[in-house]
């Protein structure tokens, strides 16, 4: 989804790509189709472990990084561009729904993103998610980027279920916060959002760019 899309050097092995921050500590929410295809991802990690924006963006971040089992790294946050229109709005929905949901069974008060700034306001905080930048901007590939924390709450929670119209949990109980079978399985860790996108009713331009990692 990423790769090819926008041209970076990632690792990748028999078509699903990977880099040094895809390690058992990650999980990887997924929305998938009927088929078990992937129609979106996001990829979470605590800031106790190695995290993208220690490593690669630290320059982004005024202040102290964090390191707290109450704040996650999102990254890898997209969609399939094939989608509709509608469908990618549905789908980005059922995420920022799920990472909600993850973070309140998992004691998260905040994830640590780095995204397009219009992304930051037009489709997180669209959803009812605060979003608190962390830094300065920095143009990348035609996009101001910024680094910003986005509040986790039971109240966030309600606010995002009621635009996306889905009352009910998309991520079945607590998940476990060990390692996963495979830092390559296609499956990974969180495949609880299995609701198919059929009919799924994101921004004409959103094109996956959620997560620059």
């Amino acid at each position: 989804m990423f790769v090819e899309r926008q041209g970076w050097s990632v690792p990748h092995y028999q078509g699903l790509e990977y880099d040094e921050f895809d390690t058992p500590a990650a999980t990887y929410i997924l929305v998938v189709d009927e088929h078990d295809q992937a129609l979106g991802t996001a990829r979470l990690i605590p800031t106790t472990r190695p995290y993208m924006v220690k490593s690669l963006w630290p320059d982004l971040v005024e202040g102290l990084l964090p390191h707290s089992d109450a704040v996650w790294e999102a990254s890898r946050f997209g969609c399939d561009r094939a989608l509709s229109a509608g469908g990618r709005r549905r789908v980005i929905g059922q995420l920022i729904q799920a990472c909600q949901e993850f973070g309140l069974a998992n004691g998260i008060s905040s994830y640590l993103g780095v995204m397009p700034c219009w992304i930051f306001k037009n489709v997180i905080a669209a959803h009812g998610c605060p979003v608190r930048p962390l830094g300065a901007k920095l143009p990348l590939q035609g996009h101001d980027i910024e680094a910003a924390y986005i509040g986790v709450s039971s109240a966030i929670l309600e606010l995002v279920r009621r635009h996306t119209g889905i009352p009910k949990a998309l991520h079945e109980g607590p998940a476990p916060v060990e390692p996963v079978p495979s830092a390559l399985s296609p499956r990974l860790a969180e495949d609880a959002l299995s609701e198919p996108a059929e009919g799924l009713a994101c921004s004409p331009d959103l094109e996956g760019l959620v997560g620059v990692g």
